[in-house]
């Protein structure tokens, strides 16, 4: 693949995910009222892909294998209790991220 082409993926894909991010904003302006059914997706849609995300992460621990899990349930606890504290989602996933990588690179070699 040649540089033109990489870069016309690139402006096509940049392009496609613009237009997907402007549309709602284009359907729902001005006096037409979001539909109740659309505002319930933006308020509980959030909190299913994080679950989503947890279980995606999570999948392949192995507990009955050495570290059992404890660099993921460390990092976990973490995230938990970053996010009570701070109440910051960044903070939560890089605090928690780090603390993970850290602990799979130099703790549980």
């Amino acid at each position: 693949m040649d540089n033109l082409h990489s870069a016309l993926i690139v402006a096509v894909v940049a392009l496609v995910t613009i237009g997907l991010r402007f549309l709602p904003f284009v359907i729902f302006s001005g006096s037409k009222q979001t539909p109740p059914y659309v505002a319930y997706l933006g308020r509980v849609l959030p909190y299913a892909i994080m679950g989503m995300l947890v279980v995606y992460c999570l999948r392949n621990v192995n507990v009955s294998a050495a570290p059992h899990g404890l660099p993921e349930l460390l990092s976990c606890l973490l995230v938990a209790g970053l996010h009570l504290w701070k109440r910051n989602t960044l903070i939560s996933i890089v605090g928690g991220t780090a603390c993970y990588m850290l602990l799979v690179q130099f703790v549980f070699v």
